[in-house]
């Protein structure tokens, strides 16, 4: 053959095979978006109401991301959240790629009072980020960093996960505290608190937010800071998702090292008791470079538990071993799993002890000290089966997070030590019932020790605590939340009323 005319003949092929890619593709797309029939739906107030087949096919056709629907595979993955105890099923999913796909979303529910929740990393225990018979706005399409090492800042999307900001800024030498699990969506986690491996040295991660872009109930995209819309910069950090979803972060950053020391000390459960002593009298007021957590844990199956620490200690390396001897001192752990590590390695260390295979039910409160009768009420309480597993858990915070005063952001528990946080969980199968009571049984226990809770962990909490947390604050979050957003369209949080 002519190499001409080959090259031509290749050529044809090469771009009918494209063409017949593209109609292929074009051909899925248009089956994912096509609407063929009313949609039956719930509002805010889960009364019953009907979304016209044009408008959702209007609406649809409007966005440059995608609009699923059930029946479609993407729509399962999207409705899900982590915790396998939660099975909704929203009328509809927007996925956006842009503040505009945002912005065509709220109008769109909140033009039909529709209840809308919104997803973005779904590590909600108590499944606020996604609905039945809503609109779920799944965020997963909105992700990216961009770091400007001169100014010592990064600028992330709505709907990333952690793990893009710690890569990031780590590669230029630059950190900010970003949560324990890499898979964390950025949103969840900054808007009501954010701690993490870092926060006793920079802040929680809302303490070092600069700005956001914020698309509020009535479709506006703004910008919030110190200067701009203060009233809502002040409110989203620490508000939750009352205001409505923010598009951009703008975070400050922090000069650090990439390696650091960390990892578990673990020893038989039979020791608990020692363990959480030493917690109370030595971690509790340690250096703001150690970030230490307790644990207690009491797997499935008959399996031995375990009590002790997850440490990171982030200054200098040749100090370690002096700051970590007392935890040595307890005896020889089962489980030593301290090394030299890079810092984002230990970001991802607990990215596979979260896959949530089993059903699971939280509570969770701040406490300012560990008195003896706290620690009596821990060891009593625990009730060991082998259908359930029972994990007590305190998340270190103090040091710079507590010297912030409580009314410079939303955020109000400035005094807190740590977050006890008892996670309860069993076979997706079993009956939720009798493990639900227990662990509300053995919370009613310790609570009394508490002073308000981690919106995060928002479950099933009354009014007048759900507003009694937000204490000396609640207030002025009130009038934010009557300026932009009267109608309550962002009510799946820990949700404040007018």
């Amino acid at each position: 053959m002519d190499r001409r005319l080959f090259l031509q003949s290749a050529l044809a092929a090469g771009v009918s095979a494209s063409l017949t890619s593209r109609h292929a593709l074009a051909a899925q797309f248009s089956a994912l978006t096509q609407v063929s029939a009313d949609i039956a739906a719930v509002s805010g107030d889960r009364l019953e109401l009907t979304l016209e087949q044009a408008a959702v096919q209007e609406l649809s056709d409007s966005l440059r991301g995608n609009l699923l629907l059930p029946g479609n595979a993407a729509y399962e993955k999207a409705r899900h959240v982590l915790n396998p105890g939660i099975d909704k099923r929203p009328a509809l999913v927007v996925q956006p790629n842009g503040a505009t796909d945002v912005r065509l979303a709220v109008e769109f529910a909140a033009e039909r009072n529709l209840l809308l929740a919104v997803k973005c990393g779904g590590h909600s225990y108590a499944g606020k980020s996604t609905c039945d018979g809503g609109m779920q706005i799944d965020l997963s399409t909105l992700r990216h960093t961009r770091v400007d090492a001169a100014s010592r800042t990064a600028n992330v999307a709505g709907g990333s996960l952690l793990a893009g900001l710690d890569r990031e800024a780590m590669a230029v030498g630059l950190v900010t505290t970003a949560g324990t699990v890499s898979h964390t969506g950025v949103g969840g986690l900054t808007t009501s608190g954010g701690f993490g491996r870092v926060g006793r040295r920079f802040g929680l991660a809302l303490d070092n937010v600069k700005s956001v872009d914020i698309v509020t109930a009535d479709g506006q995209l703004r910008h919030a800071s110190a200067d701009e819309n203060p009233d809502l910069y002040w409110g989203v950090r620490g508000g939750g998702g009352n205001f409505g979803v923010v598009t951009n972060f703008e975070f400050a950053l922090h000069p650090m090292q990439r390696t650091v020391v960390g990892g578990e000390i673990l020893f038989p459960l039979a020791m608990a008791r020692d363990v959480f002593e030493l917690y109370r009298d030595y971690a509790l007021s340690g250096p703001d470079e150690l970030y230490c957590d307790l644990m207690m844990m009491s797997p499935m199956e008959g399996t031995d538990g375990l009590a002790g620490v997850h440490v990171c200690w982030s200054g200098a390396e040749s100090k370690a071993e002096k700051v970590l001897a007392p935890f040595y001192a307890l005896g020889t752990p089962a489980v030593d799993a301290v090394k030299s590590r890079d810092y984002v390695e230990i970001q991802q260390s607990w990215d596979n002890t979260d896959p949530r295979t089993n059903a699971e039910y939280l509570k969770s409160g701040f406490i300012n000290d560990m008195p003896d009768s706290l620690l009596d009420k821990i060891h009593e309480g625990l009730e060991p089966m082998d259908r359930r597993s029972v994990t007590l858990y305190f998340q270190h915070s103090g040091g710079a997070i507590g010297r912030v005063p409580a009314a410079d952001t939303a955020f109000a528990q400035r005094n807190s030590k740590a977050n006890m946080i008892l996670i309860v969980g069993w076979p997706n199968e079993d009956a939720a019932e009798p493990h639900v009571n227990y662990t509300r049984r053995y919370w009613d226990t310790l609570a009394p020790s508490t002073d308000g809770y981690y919106t995060v962990d928002t479950a099933d909490e009354s009014e007048k605590v759900r507003h009694g947390n937000y204490q000396g604050n609640f207030a002025r979050l009130q009038k934010v939340k009557k300026k932009y957003d009267p109608t309550n369209l962002f009510r799946l949080n820990a949700n404040i009323k007018v």
